[in-house]
């Protein structure tokens, strides 16, 4: 009988109702952003019914889009498809210095 218990779940990413990772957060902050958005929609003299079917349309909007992301992208992709933006299309070499000095 073993004394100390082994966590088999290291090093596996969070994953929340088939969410992975970061878009649990994105998933948070969208929903307290349609909070916000209610109450002030609320205290500017929308009609509550008004109110709730506007966040529920939003809300609805956002679920699948960030489903929809983190089953395209998955726990890294979508830093990935966002870093690759900042590769250059080319290099442009003036010299050929560089190639010959990697002989030596």
């Amino acid at each position: 009988m073993a004394l100390y218990q082994i966590n088999k779940g290291i090093n596996k990413p969070i994953e929340f109702k088939g969410l992975k990772a970061q878009y649990i957060g994105y998933l948070a902050v969208g929903l307290v952003l349609l909070l916000i958005v209610f109450a002030v929609m609320y205290i500017v003299g929308v009609p509550v019914i008004s109110c709730i079917i506007i966040i529920s349309v939003l809300g609805s909007g956002l679920f699948y889009q960030v489903f929809k992301l983190s089953h395209k992208y998955g726990e890294h992709g979508l830093m990935k498809k966002a870093a690759k933006r900042y590769l250059p299309n080319h290099l442009k070499f003036t010299t050929r210095n560089i190639f010959l000095k990697l002989k030596k």
